[in-house]
Parts: C-alpha cells; sequence; structure tokens
C-alpha cells in the first residue's frame, strides 16, 4: 500500500513538473513576449529594410537640392532621402569612401545616416593595423559606418563616425579613430574631430538634421 503511495506520489509530482514546463516553455521563448530585448532585433530589421544604393542620380538630385537653397528665393530647407544624401557627400563632397568600396547604400535610423559597403581591409592598412579584430576577417568583408552630420562652421561640415562595425565585428569606439585615418586625404581639416570625416559645404548651409527616415538641410539667415 505504502509502496502504491510512493508511486502515485511520484506519477502526481511528475505531471506537475511536466505542466509547468508546458505553461513556461511557449511564454519564455516567444518573441512578442520579450519585452527590452526585442529593441536591438528591431533596429536591424529597420536598418536593413531601409538600404538604398548610391547612385549617380541620387547625387544629382542631392546637388540640386542643396543649390537650391543657395538662390535668394529659394526655399529655406530642403530634404534628401539617405541615398540622396549619402551620394552627394560621399562622392560629390567629401570623395571619403575607400577605393576599393563596392556595392555601396545607405540608410538612416533615428538620427543617424548608416553606409556600408563591400572593402579590402587594405584600404584601413590591413589586418595587421587592425589588431585582434583584424585577424577576423578576410581580405575583403563589408564594412558599415554610423553617424550624425555635423555643422562646425560656414563652409565645413563633419560626418561623425559613431559606430562601424566591420564584417560581423562591432569596433570598439577606441579603435574608429584608426580606421578613418586612411580615409582622411589630403591635409588634415582644422577642428574635424578624430571620429569624424571632412565635408566642405556651401557656405549658405547652417544646419544639418537626420530624423524619420530623411536629412533635412537649413539656409542660414541672411
Amino acid at each position: 500500500m505504502k509502496g502504491c503511495l510512493k508511486r502515485a506520489g511520484c506519477l502526481v509530482l511528475i505531471i506537475i513538473i511536466l505542466a509547468a514546463v508546458w505553461y513556461w516553455y511557449p511564454r519564455v521563448n516567444s518573441p512578442a513576449t520579450v519585452g527590452p530585448a526585442a529593441g536591438p532585433t528591431t533596429t536591424a530589421t529597420s536598418i536593413s529594410s531601409g538600404w538604398r544604393p548610391l547612385t549617380a542620380a541620387d547625387a544629382e538630385r542631392g546637388r540640386a537640392a542643396v543649390q537650391s537653397l543657395g538662390r535668394q528665393s529659394g526655399p529655406v530647407f530642403a530634404n534628401l532621402t539617405p541615398a540622396e544624401a549619402a551620394s552627394y557627400i560621399f562622392t560629390v563632397v567629401a570623395k571619403q569612401l575607400p577605393p576599393s568600396a563596392k556595392n555601396v547604400e545607405a540608410a538612416v535610423v533615428g538620427d543617424r545616416l548608416y553606409v556600408r559597403s563591400d572593402v579590402e581591409l587594405k584600404d584601413f592598412g590591413g589586418a595587421k593595423s587592425l589588431g585582434p579584430v583584424g585577424m577576423l576577417l578576410g581580405e575583403r568583408d563589408s564594412v558599415r559606418f554610423g553617424g550624425t552630420i555635423n555643422m562646425l562652421r560656414p563652409g565645413l561640415g563633419e560626418f561623425l563616425v559613431q559606430e562601424v562595425k566591420l564584417g560581423r565585428i562591432e569596433v570598439p569606439t577606441g579603435l574608429i579613430p584608426r580606421l578613418l585615418r586612411p580615409m582622411k586625404r589630403g591635409k588634415a581639416v582644422e577642428g574635424i574631430s578624430q571620429n569624424g570625416l571632412p565635408m566642405v559645404m556651401p557656405p549658405y548651409i547652417s544646419d544639418v538634421r537626420i530624423s524619420n527616415g530623411k536629412i533635412t538641410l537649413y539656409k542660414s539667415a541672411r
């Protein structure tokens, strides 16, 4: 009798455990019930869904929008898409893209402009200059820059790089200036941050703001 009760008690205990597992498992593993951890996934989806290639046509549209602000009777601001702004800035104004860059694309997420491309690591000094990070990469890999655009003074702005991803590796912030150094061609420009790429802009541009998937340029008051 006691053995029966013991067996019955064990069976009840097993049933309770299985019921608890059945109840909690789908809730713990369901993406719909995940709170704060869902944030990065949403951001990654937003970035990947908004990429647009940099083209000569977008660069021309960006140039025309910027020049319209220089007319006395022109608008006081101009909205550019990420592709128009990046095409104009990186192929016409700054020309700061690595020489081996291919498949260049741009996107805006939040208040940051992202530019990505396939590059040869020699453009950044090779694997040795990247330290331990370089040992994990191939001779050619993807690179993604994310940052904001700041106007420093009339006629000069910078793309302030706040994050870099090489392949699948998030580059430490302290290593970003070393990566950008080979991209800064010519003489050093006074006032440019260590994490900044210089942009010579028309003197009538006073401010650049990034939000809601677009980049807005404002005309200075005269």
